[in-house]
This record gives structure tokens, sequence and C-alpha cells, in this order.
């Protein structure tokens, strides 16, 4: 028995594919459909915000790995070149990975790097469990609330005279 030759044989078999033939086209109107747009990739939202020579940043959403950790440590790299007291406000952050405290680290190291005072305020629970285990709320100044934070600022400037 002789085989046919391998080029016959897989000519008579092989059949070219259209990979096109299981793609839609996007639908024109997503709203009608019910289905909302895509939601923005950053899912934490900064606002500054000055309190006299204080400035406060108001953190919401997650600071996780990439995109979050970033932005945050961009915006408050920016704020502590013009200004030396900053308060970070957790009050809003419902998530935190390690890249997310790396970057609260990072952004304590520029702090003292700096000569200036960075100060967390009203973490949520979730986020005060998770600097306990790390122990960094030994190494950060972390407040209970935003008014015990600036009321800190203030005390400070009263014993600096002393």
């Amino acid at each position: 028995m002789i085989p046919n030759r391998l080029c016959l044989r897989l000519s008579n078999r092989m059949k070219f594919i259209d990979s096109t033939w299981q793609t839609w086209p996007p639908p024109q109107h997503l709203a009608g459909l019910g289905i909302q747009p895509k939601e923005s990739k950053l899912k934490l939202s900064l606002e500054t915000r000055y309190r006299g020579d204080v400035v406060i940043v108001y953190c919401q959403g997650r600071i996780v790995y990439r995109d979050e950790a970033a932005s945050l440590s961009s915006l408050v790299g920016e704020v502590l070149k013009n200004s030396s007291k900053v308060v970070l406000d957790l009050s809003g952050v419902s998530s935190i990975d390690s890249a997310g405290i790396g970057e609260l680290v990072l952004l304590h190291t520029w702090a003292q790097a700096k000569n200036a005072d960075l100060r967390y305020a009203s973490p949520s629970p979730f986020v005060r469990d998770l600097l306990g285990l790390t122990r960094l709320d030994s190494f950060f100044e972390i407040h209970s609330s935003l008014h015990e934070a600036l009321a800190a600022f203030q005390s400070k400037e009263v014993c600096a005279d002393c």
C-alpha cells in the first residue's frame, strides 16, 4: 500500500476559514439596549482643598496597583512641592492593596525628605485594620477625624513658640 503524496492529501482536506464569521457590529445606541457605557478604569477620585496653609487631599474609591496608586502619588507629589502641611483624608477609601500601602509609605518618605508634615485622617475600619496589621499605624500619624488632624497642626504651631 502506497500512501498518497503529502501535498495532495492535505490540499483535499484543508479549507480556508473566514475569521470574521462570528463577529457582530458594535451597537450604535447602547442606552437604548439598557447597556451602560464602560466605566472609567480609574476607580479613585482625588480632590484637593486648602484650609489655611494646610492642603487636604480627599480620597474616594480604592488605592490599588497601577493607575490609582500612581495618580495618588502624582497628585500628592505635586502638592508636596508647594506645601509643607498635607492631610490625606482616607474616609472614602473602600479598599487598598499592597501597592497602595507601598504608595502611602513612599508619600510619607517624600514628605520627610522635604521636611513636610503628612498626616492621615479618618481611615475606614478596613484601612485602619490593614495599617495596624502592617504596623504602619505606629509609623504614620493617623487621626480618627479630619478635624483632629487639622487641630494637631494648630497645636504643633503653639508648641513651637514655647
